[in-house]
């Protein structure tokens, strides 16, 4: 059955929902608020985890959620680190390198993208979904309960290695396109694509 108008909307309002907690964040950040921070930086990690669901399960992605998602996954991960810089600054200082790593390739990825695209690349690759859940999941513990290094580190090799591999498709990819799996089914939708082509 196809989806009710209304329903076409959910992931792109869990999307702006995101978006508008982002300044909401950055207030209580300069406040000082943490428990404040928390009850919205939780909630919204959770619509990250939820737009992309709904939209596959019920079959409703489309090329604007997946620059609006995009855009609100990279607005609310600056909150975010805002938040540990101001409440959690320890864990910043602790562990830079590690910190530094995984800013800079989503930087480095970001940058490239609107170089080539012109835009970010909203590949959403099933790498960079896993770093993101996990990414959340470390955050939201973090704040919700206590800092755990197995997590963290894991969420950053993950988050470094998907951008890694985002950057591989950029190369790979001369046009703009969501929803990019990751390099391996890539390289098996190319094959099918030749074969098809000769025939």
């Amino acid at each position: 059955m196809p989806p009710m108008p209304l329903q076409r909307h959910v992931p792109n309002a869990l999307s702006i929902a995101r978006l508008a907690a982002t300044p909401a964040l950055a207030v209580c950040a300069l406040l000082g608020a943490e428990t404040a921070f928390t009850w919205i930086l939780v909630p919204a990690l959770i619509t990250d985890v939820l737009d992309g669901f709904v939209a596959r399960r019920f079959g409703l992605e489309s090329e604007v959620g997946a620059r609006l998602d995009s855009l609100a996954d990279g607005l609310l991960f600056f909150g975010a680190v805002l938040g540990v810089w101001t409440f959690h600054r320890e864990v910043i200082t602790a562990h830079t390198p590690a910190c530094v790593l995984m800013i800079g390739a989503w930087a480095l990825e970001s940058l490239v993208a609107l170089l080539r695209y012109g835009r970010l690349s909203s590949f959403h690759t099933c790498a960079s979904k896993a770093a993101g859940y996990l990414m959340a999941l470390f955050i939201g513990t973090l704040f919700a309960w206590r800092f755990i290094p197995a997590l963290f580190y894991l969420a950053v090799a993950l988050s470094v290695t998907a951008n890694a591999e985002e950057l591989v498709l950029i190369w790979r990819l001369p046009g703009w396109g969501s929803n990019v799996r990751g390099l391996y089914w890539l390289h098996r939708r190319q094959p099918a694509s030749r074969e098809s082509s000769a025939s």
